[in-house]
């Protein structure tokens, strides 16, 4: 059975999808990871990485995203039932084995999932509670699950912020990884990050395990930074760091640009070398400290 993990920091612009994209990109053509990738971010930049924007726009057309698989299970007699067949995108890039669940631009904001819940519990407030908490626990879940024994990883890219969607995607997840930049409020977005993770362990709706934090520089060594990841190693452990630190390199922008990853399109370049230093390290974190590296490498 595959895994789940979510990439995922309360805070924006910490690299969360450059590392999910490439990461995602070396297990599958490095180390022949069947990968899924599913977009949960409003701004699509996961979807972006892969594909062009008319490829997108024709996808979204067709109610080919995963706002289509999320509207059926919010609204069943309102939403017609689709395969999730014919929205996974497959061999991204030309990779066998890197494949796509695409975002949308549209996906529920909490206000008006409220809205819908509440509709749903016809005004009763101890309804509407158990509603959202099984919406909670249930939504993303039962979009994956299907898909478990089809993959060896699926990788989840988050938006920034505590949503219900952000959410329901932690409680579907076996494990998690920490994308993030050494300043202050990166570790704000952990600290949120923990607190919710903590809420969930302790009602018992989930058992997620963290990998570690992966860290992206700020492209210069500061007093700042070496305190904040001094402080990062005593709330986590030094083991929980990730030794690859993934530098700032103008090939990672280029990359965006041709809607590939940096470990395709320029794979000399120090990114994608350390892109490629990760995807070694996560394989010996997490299959060998499992157990699980028989023909691994």
């Amino acid at each position: 059975m595959g895994k789940i993990i979510a990439m995922v920091n309360m805070k924006g612009g910490v690299g969360k999808t450059t590392v999910t994209v490439n990461l995602a990109t070396c297990l599958a053509k490095n180390y022949r990871k069947r990968v899924l990738i599913v977009d949960l971010d409003t701004q699509i930049n996961a979807t972006l990485s892969l594909m062009p924007p008319v490829k997108f726009a024709k996808l979204k057309e067709e109610k080919r995203t995963l706002r289509s698989l999320i509207n059926y299970r919010i609204q069943p007699e309102k939403s017609p039932e689709i395969a999730v067949e014919d929205i996974i995108q497959s061999n991204m890039c030309g990779i066998p084995g890197l494949h796509l669940m695409p975002g949308d631009i549209e996906l529920y904001e909490d206000l008006l999932l409220a809205e819908i819940i509440y509709d749903q519990s016809q005004g009763e407030k101890e309804k509407f509670m158990t509603s959202w908490r099984g919406m909670e626990d249930k939504l993303i879940s039962s979009v994956l699950q299907p898909l478990v024994n089809e993959y060896d990883l699926i990788l989840m890219d988050f938006s920034p912020g505590d949503h219900l969607i952000t959410r329901s995607g932690i409680l579907a997840s076996d494990y998690y990884i920490i994308p993030a930049k050494p300043e202050p409020l990166s570790l704000v977005g952990i600290g949120i990050l923990e607190g919710r993770i903590k809420q969930f362990k302790t009602g018992d709706r989930s058992k997620i395990q963290f990998i570690g934090i992966v860290l992206t520089s700020l492209g210069r060594s500061t007093s700042m930074a070496d305190n904040l990841k001094n402080r990062l190693k005593k709330d986590f452990g030094s083991k929980s760091i990730f030794n690859t630190e993934i530098p700032m390199n103008v090939a990672v922008a280029r990359a965006v640009d041709e809607y590939k990853p940096v470990v395709l399109t320029e794979p000399q370049s120090p990114g994608a070398k350390a892109f490629m230093d990760l995807a070694q390290e996560f394989m010996k974190r997490f299959y060998v400290s499992k157990k699980e590296v028989n023909n691994v490498f």
